[in-house]
């Protein structure tokens, strides 16, 4: 059985992504994602969750997505998990985890 590092995520965009070219000239963008969930508790009332992730986009992909989405647009996303290690501010190494966003499309609820 062979397994696969897939995410499929259908929430609203947290901010405008912005393009960032590296020094290599590679295309990059990140962006956020909320994505709600509701549910009833044991009082039988509803509660609406909200999570957030982190997502990065390369190359081409990067391009289409700043050119074609915005803050507040719902979208449909694909792509996989993939963690970094970063030092912060005093120095600690910290491990972040984002999604690397293979497919989006906007989605109409």
């Amino acid at each position: 059985m062979t397994t696969k590092n897939k995410v499929q995520l259908i929430g609203r965009m947290g901010m405008n992504p912005e393009l960032n070219t590296l020094p290599t000239g590679t295309k990059m963008t990140k962006f956020s994602l909320a994505v709600n969930e509701g549910y009833k508790n044991s009082q039988g009332e509803f509660v609406n969750q909200t999570f957030w992730f982190n997502l990065v986009a390369w190359g081409k992909t990067a391009e289409e997505i700043v050119k074609n989405f915005e803050k507040g647009n719902e979208v449909a996303i694909e792509g996989k998990l993939q963690s970094h290690e970063y030092a912060d501010k005093e120095g600690i190494k910290r491990r972040s985890m984002d999604i690397l966003v293979n497919q989006i499309v906007k989605h109409d609820s």
